[in-house]
């Protein structure tokens, strides 16, 4: 209960409120697996991005393939004793991306 019924009465402020969007990121939004997998590039040297998930199994292939499509990420090197693994750096697109506030 207040002790001053005036301050009840009187209707909420309103405020004016806007996104401010200033990044130049358009296009497609990376989903959440893709994110996670991005921005473990940020804190590798030369921006290498993970073969395994934090739990070690293998990075699904249709994450890597999209973020490549996409132009994240692109292909480093080919593993001569696994060549079906597909080791990859971020681009600097993919790492405005994934440090955008």
């Amino acid at each position: 209960m207040f002790a001053d019924r005036e301050t009840v009465r009187r209707p909420a402020p309103e405020f004016d409120v806007r996104a401010l969007n200033d990044n130049e990121l358009e296009g497609e939004v990376p989903t959440l697996p893709e994110l996670f997998y991005l921005r473990r590039g940020l804190a590798q040297a030369g921006g290498k991005l993970p073969l395994f998930d934090l739990d070690g199994q293998d990075v699904d292939a249709a994450i890597v393939r999209r973020c490549l499509g996409r132009g994240w990420a692109e292909p480093w090197f080919n593993n001569p004793l696994k060549p079906d693994w597909l080791v990859c750096k971020l681009t600097d697109f993919g790492r405005r991306l994934v440090s955008a506030p």
